[in-house]
C-alpha cells in the first residue's frame, strides 16, 4: 500500500504527525486484516461448497445402497416361526 499523500511541510507540531503516523499505520493494518479475512472468507466458501456438493454425492450413494438392501431383503423367502 502506497503512504498517503502529504505536503513536504506538514503544518502539524512533531506530537501531532507521530500521532497521524500511528493512526496511517493502524489503519493500513485493519486494511490489510481486512483483505485477508475476504481472502479468508472466499476460500471458506468454496471449501463449503464442496463439501456440500460431496455431502450430496454421499446422501445420492447412500440412498441407493438403502434400495439394494430393501430390493435383496424383499427377494429373501420369509420364515414361519
Amino acid at each position: 500500500m502506497e503512504a498517503i499523500d502529504r505536503p513536504r511541510i506538514a503544518p502539524y507540531s512533531p506530537a501531532m504527525q507521530a500521532e497521524l503516523d500511528t493512526l496511517e499505520t493502524k489503519i493500513r493494518q485493519v486494511a490489510e486484516l481486512c483483505h485477508a479475512l475476504r481472502q479468508d472468507n472466499i476460500a471458506l466458501r468454496q471449501q463449503l461448497l464442496a463439501t456440500q456438493q460431496d455431502n450430496k454425492q454421499l446422501t445420492t450413494r447412500l440412498n441407493a445402497a438403502k434400495a439394494r438392501l430393501q430390493t435383496l431383503l424383499d427377494t429373501l423367502p420369509e420364515e414361519d416361526i
